[in-house]
């Protein structure tokens, strides 16, 4: 098979669950922004409610976090005239590819997922089937776009290689190259951010403590106050990053510093080797507080107009479709089902 041209073209997108926060920002959002700037792409970025559904969601809440979500990618910085912006159960061209996908990956592929397990744990039986196939709704997300990079943390990373496995068994199967095999882009020095109370842990919306994390809609005073608060060690900061090995909560706020702040992590160190971590943590949460409480200001004017939001999102689907008819449609073709 011949290789064909595809549009260079980005995708990734963010499950509506609510509590945004710094990892999300660090890890996800603010590598769209950079991706959306560059120009090099044609730039798509999704709140996956269908993904957000496979465990049970309150109507209400949904809702909200879907909006929210969407607040906190325009705060960022996603421009919705640069990058297309949707809501994936307005575009139904992704459930559709899914279920397209459902019938060519297998069951093995989809039983060694690393999310899968521990998701459902000693409870698959009574796990949903959308669990399961999370994966492969996700490769559909990409692939109905014909992306050819995906921002991603790095706990994603299996499931682009799966995304890669799915393209390359459906164009294997009917004898054309119609898929890119896409390429993940894990970049940055903050693409997994460790909770401000044990950084040797994700940080996470789930942790009982509200001090463990940065949430993305935190005024200045509470940003400082977490930061101040945050669990580090009493020696001074080293002069190189291999000091750091053994110190995962030093580490993890010397990283934190380097990605708000666009350096590189030695870059920090250079700055600030041998301080002690009450001057180093008042350094950071000066950074932090520049860059994450405007962010949180415009989310809350943002929120105060749901229905600008929801005009967004409609003008960001009816501008996805444009890309996903077609594709959807000729993948139908591709497999023998007939078309009006």
């Amino acid at each position: 098979m011949s290789t064909p041209s595809f549009t260079p073209r980005v995708f990734s997108g963010i499950q509506p669950s609510g509590d945004l926060h710094l990892g999300n920002y660090l890890g996800a959002i603010k590598n769209f922004v950079e991706m959306q700037e560059a120009r090099e792409y044609e730039t798509v970025y999704c709140m996956v409610d269908l993904h957000a559904i496979t465990t049970w969601q309150d109507p209400a809440d949904l809702r909200r976090n879907t909006r929210e979500l969407c607040a906190s990618f325009i705060a960022s910085g996603i421009d919705p005239e640069k990058s297309i912006l949707i809501n994936q159960s307005q575009v139904p061209e992704h459930a559709q590819l899914g279920w397209v996908f459902n019938c060519v990956a297998r069951m093995g592929w989809m039983g060694r997922m690393t999310q899968w397990k521990d998701k459902a744990g000693k409870n698959a039986e009574n796990a949903s089937l959308g669990l399961f196939a999370y994966p492969s709704l996700m490769a559909a997300d990409i692939l109905v776009y014909h992306a050819t990079h995906v921002p991603v943390g790095d706990d994603q990373k299996q499931h682009l290689e799966l995304t890669r496995d799915i393209a390359t068994k459906f164009n294997h199967d009917f004898g054309v190259p119609f898929f890119p095999i896409i390429e993940p882009v894990i970049k940055g020095a903050a693409t997994r951010v460790m909770s401000l109370r044990d950084g040797s842990k994700k940080m996470s919306k789930s942790d009982p403590s509200d001090a463990s994390r940065i949430n993305m809609t935190d005024d200045a005073d509470a940003i400082a106050r977490k930061i101040r608060k945050a669990k580090t060690d009493p020696d001074p900061l080293p002069d190189n990053m291999a000091g750091l090995a053994e110190r995962p909560d030093a580490r993890n706020l010397v990283n934190i510093y380097a990605a708000l702040a666009d350096m590189d992590p030695q870059a920090v160190l250079d700055q600030h080797a041998g301080s002690l971590f009450g001057h180093f943590k008042l350094a950071l949460a000066d950074v932090a507080v520049e860059k994450l409480a405007p962010i949180a200001g415009e989310m809350a004017r943002l929120m105060d107009d749901p229905g600008e939001i929801d005009r967004i999102l409609g003008r960001g689907a009816e501008r996805a479709r444009e890309i996903t008819v077609p594709i959807l449609e000729q993948a139908y073709d591709i497999m023998g089902m007939i078309r009006s």
